[in-house]
């Protein structure tokens, strides 16, 4: 998939920038795995880039949403199991949210990795404050499957399929796969595509609930930027209070989740395009929302 807000972004003399291409285009920011020969697997240094460009869409007024996307054939296969180990986390020495890998391995170094890697990497997209859109231009395997599902929407070309592929490989599934697939379709389904490891079509996906939006490969970009162009012209701030609602919502019991609602509700009510909505309804006009 090639945009070109992703040829502006090549630019950058930062040679990781090189690998995950960032640029922001009518409020929407474009964030592009660029390691296509490599099926865009993703290295330590690619994963705290991606992690970077989702805090910093959080704060940026500027951005409205995200799509999160990759260049040839393949969407993300994963964590890049030559460079590092196989759960996705930091590498002997690496440092990480302040804290030091020592080179030789001690009790409890995988499940940190775990923590400061692909789990960091799938909080931030579950995190983030703006929309989150995943156009799947290709195969998503492992992490790479929870790197699109973990998004809040999700667009798929129709030739793209998604591999639970960690039992293929003998390891237990990371990047929070035992926490997503269940919410999303259910224990049953969820095991069934954890214990097999088969490959699920795109058509199969979108009929598992995996997927809202099953596309021809070459409609894809033109889907993902007429979605996130529709979500930043939304009122931002709503849009992100009900994230936080929806995500939470399996998480916690009725009472609790009645009381987040009544207080995301107040917080809102607080906004400019909260008091826009409301004036358009009573003029009976188009509401023109600016994000806060």
């Amino acid at each position: 998939m090639t945009s070109s807000p992703e040829k502006s972004a090549a630019k950058s003399a930062d040679p990781v920038d090189s690998l995950v291409l960032h640029a922001t285009d009518n409020h929407v920011a474009w964030i592009t795995l660029n390691r296509p020969e490599a099926l865009n697997a993703i290295t330590p240094d690619q994963r705290e880039r991606l992690i970077q460009h989702l805090s910093h869409a959080s704060c940026d007024p500027g951005v409205r949403a995200v799509v999160i996307t990759a260049t040839g054939r393949g969407f993300c296969a994963g964590a890049d199991l030559r460079g590092g180990p196989p759960t996705g986390g930091p590498q002997a020495g690496e440092q990480v949210s302040g804290e030091q890998v020592a080179g030789e391995q001690v009790a409890g170094d995988v499940a940190r990795m775990i923590r400061l890697g692909a789990q960091r990497l799938i909080g931030a997209v579950l995190d983030c404050e703006k929309p989150v859109i995943a156009a799947v231009n290709g195969t998503a395997a492992g992490l790479g499957a929870h790197l699109a599902l973990a998004c809040d929407l999700v667009l798929a070309a129709d030739s793209a399929k998604f591999i639970e592929v960690f039992v293929r490989r003998g390891l237990v599934p990371d990047g929070g796969g035992a926490y997503l697939l269940p919410r999303l379709i259910g224990p049953q389904r969820a095991k069934e595509l954890m214990f097999f490891g088969d490959a699920l079509t795109a058509a199969d996906a979108a009929r598992l609930g995996l997927v809202n939006r099953v596309v021809p490969a070459d409609d894809l970009e033109k889907t993902a930027r007429d979605w996130a162009e529709r979500l930043a012209t939304g009122p931002t701030r709503a849009l992100a209070l009900t994230k936080q609602l929806v995500n939470a919502s399996l998480d916690t019991d009725r009472t609790t989740a009645f009381a987040a609602e009544a207080a995301a509700q107040e917080i809102n009510m607080t906004t400019a395009d909260a008091n826009e909505g409301v004036a358009a309804f009573t003029e009976r006009r188009t509401p023109h929302y600016r994000g806060h």
